[in-house]
């Protein structure tokens, strides 16, 4: 009597690991990048009260505000979350209203920042947040 055994070979076991691996070298990069995304995306969140307190204040006085203070907001570092860890308003000291967002070391090495500038003119305002040390790859598509 012949008996059929049956089961994986060891070729077809090492193929299915193979696949596994290139799988999760694709992945793990990507993944990583969702997880910087995201995390710049909470210091676009906590920079949007500067940026009405900035609206505010210009169309009040037709100037922008020094610090955070004159513009009627918390602290720089009062604003932080889990992966900022201020947001500050014209920390330069050079009267243009820009809002710097400084994020944690897990976003990017070394307290990468976001730098959101106000645009004036034309009856309205606008915000160009392409400035700063963040790179590229992190920032949102707007902000590119």
């Amino acid at each position: 009597m012949k008996s059929n055994q049956t089961g994986f070979t060891l070729i077809e076991l090492m193929i299915v690991v193979a696949i596994i691996g290139i799988i999760a070298a694709i992945a793990l990069p990507a993944y990583q990048d969702y997880l910087k995304r995201s995390r710049v995306t909470e210091g676009m969140l906590l920079s949007a009260g500067a940026k009405t307190a900035i609206a505010t204040y210009y169309s009040e006085f037709s100037s922008l505000p020094a610090n955070n203070t004159v513009a009627g907001i918390a602290d720089a570092t009062a604003i932080s979350g889990e992966s900022v860890k201020s947001v500050e308003i014209d920390p330069d000291g050079d009267g243009d209203g820009d809002i710097w967002v400084t994020f944690q070391s897990n976003v990017d090495a070394g307290d990468p920042t976001i730098v959101i500038e106000i645009i004036t003119g034309g009856g309205g305002i606008q915000w160009d947040c392409t400035g700063g040390t963040l790179l590229n790859q992190y920032r949102s598509a707007n902000c590119r």
